[in-house]
């Protein structure tokens, strides 16, 4: 396993992506508009649109996977919900905690998890920074990338 994962180190990257294929990605944008620019022509005009593509496709993807992996967090949380608050925190929670707070409160054990969505929703905590910070017990994820 990775090291334990805290607030400090909880941000993910992907080196491949992250590392690797984006640089190389902005490379070859920079490449294809100078050469666009230098080189004016129908060649030089469809390598740039091809390159566009590329770096479009590239970003969409990583972008497609992290939506994906939000939904299956909510999902993952929001029967946590129904298991560990009670019935009425639980629904109210599910009704009206948004997002970007469900994936930081992912973060949270179960024995912090009451107090923490009480605060979210009475709006004591109005930033997902602010929830996390507020873990006493950080409770990793490691399988998002």
């Amino acid at each position: 396993m990775a090291e334990q994962q805290t607030y400090a180190n909880h941000v993910r990257y992907h080196a491949p992506f992250h590392y690797v294929l984006s640089p190389l990605m902005l490379l070859l944008l920079i490449w294809s508009i100078a050469q666009a620019v230098r080189h004016p022509g129908w060649e030089t005009v469809m390598g740039l649109v091809l390159t566009l593509v590329l770096v479009m496709t590239t970003f969409l993807t990583r972008v497609y996977a992290m939506k994906v992996q939000d939904r299956v967090i909510r999902l993952e949380e929001h029967l946590r919900y129904a298991r560990v608050l009670p019935a009425e925190m639980a629904r109210q929670a599910i009704e009206k905690i948004p997002l970007r707070f469900v994936i930081a409160l992912r973060f949270a054990p179960d024995e912090e998890l009451a107090g923490l969505v009480a605060k979210v929703l009475d709006g004591s905590l109005t930033q997902p920074a602010e929830v996390k910070k507020a873990i006493q017990t950080w409770r990793g994820d490691y399988c998002r990338v």
